[in-house]
């Protein structure tokens, strides 16, 4: 056979053969693992993207209804501190009615109490000297020998005379 160019066919289509071999089991063995690497690599990185993209969305969403809340909660302080400034209020005036009407009501009643006191102390004090007006006569009835006018008059006169004296 005559083969130009020293060209043999049959150790091309073997070459062929080898490099399609190689070829195939380079792409078995290498290059389908890096690009299922590769793909299955990409993948998790986008859905890790996609996590943080879902998780920085609902942070937004909860920071969002957290001062919405925050917001309710002021005004819903400030009700209840205004509510709470009234039920005082109400209630300093119940204790201020209460007080008021309970001194109307000790008042007059002191003022009877001091009333009947000043009484019982006029009339034990006029029965006092009644008492020692009668003790005094009989005193001055019973030392006195003549008359008990004289004798009267004489002891008050010792007993106002002592009575400077002691002064």
């Amino acid at each position: 056979m005559n083969i130009p160019l020293n060209i043999d066919w049959q150790q091309i289509l073997l070459h062929l053969f080898n490099f399609s071999i190689l070829a195939g089991g380079l792409y078995l063995l290498l290059y389908r693992p890096v690009k299922d690497f590769m793909r299955k690599r990409e993948e998790y990185y986008q859905s890790m993207d996609e996590q943080a993209r879902q998780d920085r969305a609902s942070a937004q969403a909860l920071q969002q209804e957290y001062q919405a809340r925050l917001a309710g909660v002021g005004a819903e302080i400030a009700q209840r501190r205004a509510d709470a400034q009234k039920e005082l209020d109400q209630y300093r005036a119940q204790q201020m009615d209460a007080a008021q009407q309970e001194a109307g009501e000790i008042v007059p009643q002191a003022r009877a109490n001091a009333r009947r006191e000043r009484e019982k102390l006029l009339s034990s004090a006029s029965q006092e000297l009644a008492d020692l007006a009668v003790t005094a006569t009989e005193k001055v009835v019973l030392t006195s020998q003549g008359d008990p006018y004289e004798a009267f008059l004489n002891l008050a006169e010792k007993g106002v005379s002592s009575h400077d004296n002691a002064q």
